[in-house]
């Protein structure tokens, strides 16, 4: 796998941006500068997130997201601790 995340990454295991490998190595995301914890999926080259809206649930039992636009910084976690 390569230094950097993906240019697009979903936790939803049915989507085709799913990774396992980068999920597992655990990516975070800095949205407009923020740190997100809440954020399903990521595009940084259009520079949006999905972020879940509260625990509201659609008809198939799926989270309600939020589309948000800004700049969207993906790193690795374990990249980010470095060496102690």
């Amino acid at each position: 796998m390569s230094d950097a995340p993906p240019d697009r990454l979903s936790v939803d295991p049915s989507s085709p941006f799913y990774d396992e490998a980068a999920l597992a190595r655990g990516v975070g995301i800095r949205f407009k500068g923020q740190e997100k914890t809440n954020v399903d999926e990521y595009c940084v080259s259009e520079g949006w997130v999905r972020v879940v809206a509260g625990a509201a649930k659609d008809r198939r039992g799926q989270a309600l997201t939020l589309k948000l636009q800004g700049t969207v910084e993906p790193y690795f976690r374990d990249e980010a601790e470095g060496p102690a």
